[in-house]
């Protein structure tokens, strides 16, 4: 189950191809041209670009993750969240060009097989380069709507007068292009040691597209198929599943990195003060809120909840993805309390002045929090992360099996295990333990659709994950009215402190939405809003970059923008 990612060196280290080509909506030019694709190792060194993490912003380092309720961040909103998005933002632009690029490579790949001819060597080809085509027409469709649709080359001019296709026509092809994928990829796709994307992860991102756009009959059936296979199973520990620097078991997709071809991700921002890092930005309170205590009930309903200590008695997922106060990581003991001065650092052996609290370094974790999630000790030394970035894993299967089944209404004993299986991992123990995990046992629709949703938050923060289900569920208007809270600047904090109001002074409310309610906190005087968060309905969709609007007259903006 553990493969090297060779994938970076085959692609990385022909910086020529992708330097010398400009893959836009039209992909002309020298590596584009007859002399280049004239063989399948070409083909395949041109399909190895689609691997490199330029191509994946969106779905790469918390990018989408910045613009939820379970992101904090000093005192700083995102675009999406406080309403202030426009055609003009930067990451728009990236992201929308280079998805284009991606489709015309794979258009320009399919285009020279059907020259080539169609022997064996090159069937397993034309699956990867049809899925790309249909995870990035996917992508567009997900993120903008309408958009310019094309399924051969075409020439500039073209490009400039293409107007915008109807959704519905564009998901008919990425629908297509999955299938041709599913039947023409392999269950293992390891050619020349590179690992590829394969059948498995085919099916995985078609049921992902499928459950985007309400196709849940579509996304049931093809998460069922992939179940079937029996080739993937659940990691059997969720905290250490981040840390690995390989395939695992639960491994569909992902995307490798590797300091060595500078892929990777810049993590200064994440690592605590006392490491040598800036702790800039931090799971959630709306997040922490979110977990349930180890008896399977909120922490609204639970006798085991404790706001002055609200890491104890939780899922276990909670401090897996939050480092806990008193723990060590990156070699030393995280405590933002305003009363521990001193920490123990490992690497130096000695204590040293905490950095991260408020008393301390008025730039310590405004929310008295730290990621733990995938962190390691070496992040520490060199600040960057070379982890595989997981595009998705086979727990985002079993629950996108059970959301289509329940939004069906075909609840059976299937839909629970699904559930069950990933809540029992969590604790480290099988699904029919049931004595040892809360496990789920009601079979009503309403009850169980919280239940998936609340699942899915838990089980995949800072994945990339949740903006996406917040808006197929139409809940971004909801999570955008919750604002960003943390605890006071050093004085304040003392005494809060002494007060005996310290971690929270008491139980946010819980709605129905699982959404948390710190207003009264904040009237009291007791926390600080750190930042406003804002609806609008244009964020539904991403904003097409102005400067295509302006060169194209057909182009029409979405709304609001």
């Amino acid at each position: 189950m553990k493969k090297i990612y060779y994938i970076i060196a085959a692609a990385l280290s022909l910086g020529f191809l992708s330097g010398c080509v400009d893959l836009d909506m039209n992909p002309p030019s020298s590596a584009s041209s007859e002399n280049w694709y004239s063989d399948a190792d070409e083909l395949a060194i041109s399909l190895n670009d689609l691997y490199r993490k330029s191509f994946y912003g969106i779905d790469m380092e918390f990018w989408t993750d910045r613009r939820t309720d379970d992101w904090a961040q000093r005192d700083y909103s995102y675009e999406f969240t406080n309403g202030s998005a426009t055609s003009a933002t930067t990451a728009f632009s990236d992201y929308w060009t280079n998805t284009y690029r991606a489709v015309s490579r794979s258009i320009r790949v399919l285009e020279s097989i059907e020259k080539l001819g169609n022997g064996p060597e090159y069937e397993v080809l034309a699956a990867e380069a049809h899925f790309f085509r249909a995870y990035f027409y996917a992508r567009l469709v997900t993120c903008w709507g309408d958009v310019p649709f094309y399924t051969r080359s075409i020439t500039s001019d073209e490009a400039y007068e293409m107007g915008r296709t109807d959704q519905e026509v564009v998901k008919k092809q990425v629908y297509e292009d999955y299938d041709a994928a599913i039947a023409g990829l392999p269950e293992d796709n390891n050619n020349g040691g590179v690992k590829r994307v394969d059948k498995g992860a085919a099916i995985a991102l078609k049921a992902r597209a499928a459950i985007y756009w309400g196709d849940y009959a579509e996304c049931a059936r093809l998460c069922k198929e992939l179940m079937d296979m029996g080739k993937y199973s659940l990691y059997p520990d969720y905290g250490e599943l981040f840390r690995q620097k390989s395939y695992t078991c639960e491994t569909i997709f992902s995307i490798a990195n590797g300091y060595e071809y500078e892929q990777f991700q810049n993590i200064k921002s994440f690592v605590l003060r006392t490491a040598g890092g800036t702790a800039v930005a931090q799971p959630s309170w709306d997040l922490l809120a979110a977990y349930e205590c180890t008896d399977g009930k909120l922490i609204t309903e639970s006798p085991l909840f404790d706001p002055h200590n609200p890491y104890d008695n939780r899922d276990p997922r909670c401090c897996e993805t939050f480092a806990k106060p008193g723990t060590t990581i990156y070699g030393v003991v995280f405590d933002p309390s305003p009363v521990v001065t001193k920490v123990y650092d490992s690497i130096q052996g000695k204590e040293v002045k905490n950095k991260d609290t408020k008393t301390n370094d008025n730039y310590a974790p405004y929310n008295g929090c730290c990621l733990r999630k995938g962190a390691q000790e070496e992040w520490r030394t060199g600040l960057y992360n070379d982890n595989p970035q997981i595009i998705i894993r086979y727990a985002d299967v079993l629950l996108m099996y059970a959301e289509s089944k329940i939004e069906l209404n075909q609840i059976d004993a299937t839909v629970l295990n699904a559930i069950n299986d990933v809540r029992a991992r969590a604790y480290g123990v099988k699904r029919t333990d049931t004595d040892k995990y809360p496990s789920i046992t009601t079979t009503n629709q309403k009850e169980l659709r919280t239940i998936v949703r609340r699942e899915r938050r838990v089980e995949f923060p800072w994945e990339g994950r949740r903006y996406f289900d917040l808006r197929r569920w139409g809940l971004l208007e909801k999570c955008y009215s919750h604002h960003y809270y943390g605890l006071h600047n050093a004085a304040n904090l003392k005494t809060y402190y002494s007060n005996g109001n310290y971690f929270w002074a008491y139980t946010p409310e819980i709605d129905e939405d699982g959404f948390a309610d710190f207003t009264k906190m904040e009237a009291d005087g007791l926390i600080v809003k750190y930042g406003h968060h804002q609806y609008d309905p244009k964020v539904e969709l991403f904003p097409i970059p102005n400067t295509e609007i302006i060169i194209n007259k057909n182009l029409v903006q979405n709304p609001g923008y």
